[in-house]
């Protein structure tokens, strides 16, 4: 004798700590991309200007002279 069965399964999904997780990994990555993109500005300006070059403009943009 054969005898069917059926069986099921459910699958909780705490879709407010998914979702917690996908903004945090999606924050960090775009704070990684910007910390990349101004380690390659500031190696930049220091090719072109040297250091000094690079502090008076720093001085200039914050005081305004």
């Amino acid at each position: 004798m054969r005898t069917n069965t059926q069986t099921s399964n459910a699958t909780n999904v705490d879709t407010g700590y998914e979702t917690s997780k996908f903004a945090l990994a999606t924050g960090i990555t775009t704070a990684a991309m910007v910390g990349i993109w101004a380690c390659a500005c500031m190696i930049s300006a220091l090719l072109n200007s040297g250091i000094g070059g690079v502090v008076k403009g720093f001085l200039t943009a914050v005081t305004g002279a």
